[in-house]
């Protein structure tokens, strides 16, 4: 996904999206003169609001492919994270609220009149957040500005190999610059951190023990063998690019980024001594209202943490129920469900070798995979993205506290493509019953699918790039399903049974979450619960229980939003009966770009009344 720390620096980034159809579309119509006007200028005021945030954001343009002309120069620069920015950044949201409100709604109709409410409702959300919450960089669902999945130190060396496009000399001189302005971020971030230590924010220790590991390990490698190095050197050779890229990136490697990267850790050791073992957000200032916002905000909801805590627990009892007769039909009847799917997890036939070279078979059956399915896509989508689709290793130095898969955007040209990330740190932790699903998942028909078709839609680039969590997330686990309704597990109980699996995992989340931050669950009885429900290895299991606890909320979205679609999928076919196309119906969720889940209940209604 695109990373969250720069996709949502506004509430207009991350949230003025709307549809092609609401009800909306049916209120009582202004005047067409009045309306055109009103839409044109809110309109550009749209226009204006993403250039404020892109202005802000120079990884961002280039994660989009916009870093050139009138842009060129952000392709040098690396984003202010420094408290007076987060400050800067409130005062801006502020500032787009109060030019938004003097947009005459009465005098919009149709789409113009859903885009405003989406912004309005993003912005509100974001004003309403930023003032209450006074950490964590700013807004919720992310409390700790350093952690094993939080800070640059984690996202920027993939960064700068995968998205940072070397051409030309000017680009492997603004690699440089880049590298160089690394340092500044990282001692920025650290700063925005003793902020929130102050206030009484401290990650709890083992998720300071996770982070180390990984900032240890980027940071032992000397200067000189440093991926960082490596990349520009690789790239610029194979573009003919004269000059010593070598000699400069190891020196500011040696000489800049080290010294911060080692102040960073300092400071993450030092906190280590007055950090607690309670895993939730609870515990922080005002933290029970700082969980109920990270969920409103992940699942665009309103749903209470009890809800979604017996959410899970209904989830993981119906999943169970089918994963049981499956394993019954085929022969594995001892012991508990979790019990005999720990039995699969630990089988040999399953498991790839745990080498370079079984790690590249696994990939490339993965590959295999995505041809499979993309074969047919047609059959259930009348539009299909043009973008290609990499399937790649999480990188080395961050895969202990990764999650097991993620997917990154291509750029909005096209040039780059979607990624596919997968974690191979160990392959018993993905066995190739459970691989099937997880590349519907992140690749196709799940992100890589619903991404990039958005992307190359016609839609406005506020609408193209802004994100909800319960929708695109709620989309990739719909499209889990999608795969089995399309034949992907035909002739393949083990797999489908990894489908399920993967389901119910959703549905652990729900529990583990919610148990976490509002039920004052321990760690320990999180990775209990989980290992104990699903079957998985304990190392798979402490890594996602630990992403849970810096990520409060964003792991409900998943269920919540699935849940969502196959209920408006099932209300369209009751309505249209032998007139439902399924095709039409996927159309109708995709080409609206990432909704609230309320606004996609309107998109549906829209598609029945019109179809």
């Amino acid at each position: 996904m695109l990373n969250r720390r720069s996709m949502l620096l506004s509430g207009a980034a991350a949230l003025s999206l709307s549809t092609v159809t609401s009800t909306g579309a049916r209120a009582k119509a202004a005047p067409a003169a009045a309306a055109s006007s009103e839409a044109a200028k809110m309109n550009k005021l749209f226009d204006v609001f993403m250039e404020e945030v892109i202005d802000q954001a120079p990884e961002f343009a280039t994660n989009l492919g916009i870093d050139k002309g009138d842009r060129a120069y952000q392709r040098s620069l690396v984003g202010d994270r420094s408290l007076a920015q987060v400050e800067f950044f409130k005062r801006m949201n502020t500032d787009q609220l109060n030019r938004l409100k003097a947009i005459d709604r009465k005098k919009l109709t149709g789409i113009d009149a859903t885009n405003y409410d989406v912004v309005m409702y993003g912005l509100v959300q974001q004003e309403e957040d930023g003032k209450r919450f006074q950490y964590g960089g700013g807004g919720v669902g992310g409390p700790y500005v350093i952690s094993q999945l939080t800070g640059s130190y984690q996202q920027a060396p993939d960064f700068f190999d995968s998205q940072h496009p070397i051409e030309v000399k000017a680009d492997a001189d603004a690699y440089l610059d880049r590298l160089n302005g690394w340092s500044n971020a990282l001692d920025q971030e650290r700063e925005v951190a003793e902020h929130d230590v102050a206030m009484g924010v401290t990650p709890p220790d083992f998720v300071l023990a996770r982070a180390l590991e990984q900032m240890t390990k980027l940071r032992g490698v000397p200067a000189d063998k440093s991926p960082l190095v490596d990349s520009v050197v690789r790239r610029a050779k194979e573009k003919n690019i004269e000059g010593d890229y070598a000699a400069v990136a190891t020196r500011l490697i040696s000489q800049r980024v080290y010294p911060a990267l080692d102040r960073q850790i300092d400071f993450l050791k030092g906190l280590q001594a007055k950090a607690v073992h309670d895993a939730g957000v609870w515990r922080l200032p005002d933290g029970d209202a700082y969980y109920a916002a990270s969920l409103e905000a992940s699942t665009t909801t309103a749903m209470k943490p009890d809800e979604i805590h017996q959410l899970g627990l209904d989830v993981v009892k119906d999943h169970t129920a089918k994963i049981d007769e499956i394993m019954k039909a085929n022969g594995l009847t001892q012991g508990t469900v979790g019990e005999r799917l720990r039995a699969m997890y630990n089988d040999p036939k399953f498991r790839y070798e745990n080498t370079d070279a079984g790690k590249d078979k696994l990939l490339a059956d993965l590959n295999t995979k995505v041809q499979a399915i993309r074969a047919k896509l047609p059959g259930y989508f009348g539009t299909l993205p043009k973008a290609d689709l990499l399937i790649k290793r999480v990188p080395k130095y961050i895969e202990a506290g990764a999650p097991g898969g993620y997917y990154n955007n291509g750029s909005l040209d096209g040039k780059r493509p979607g990624t596919y990330y997968i974690n191979l740190r160990d392959t018993a932790e993905v066995p190739s019953w459970t691989l099937p699903t997880l590349t519907y998942h992140e690749g196709i028909p799940g992100h890589h699918l619903q991404i990039s078709i958005s992307q190359e839609t016609t839609l406005p680039l506020i609408r193209k790039v802004g994100g909800f969590n319960a929708y695109q997330e709620g989309w990739a686990l719909y499209a889990e399903q999608l795969a089995d309704e399309m034949g992907m597990y035909e002739g393949d109980p083990w797999g489908k049974i990894g489908q399920l699996h993967d389901a119910m995992f959703r549905g652990v989340r729900l529990v583990v979450d919610s148990g976490m931050h509002a039920k004052k669950w321990s760690r320990e009885q999180a990775i209990k619960y989980f290992v104990d429900t699903l079957g998985d290895q304990e190392a798979s299991a402490t890594t996602e229980v630990e992403r849970y606890c810096v990520w409060p909320g964003q792991a409900c979205g998943y269920m919540v939003g699935k849940i969502t679609i196959l209920r408006l999928r099932d209300k369209a076919k009751a309505a249209l009966g032998a007139r439902f196309d399924i095709r039409k119906f996927n159309d109708t969720v995709l080409l609206s770009g990432a909704l609230p889940l309320d606004v996609l209940s309107k998109v549906v209604d829209g598609y029945i009344a019109a179809a």
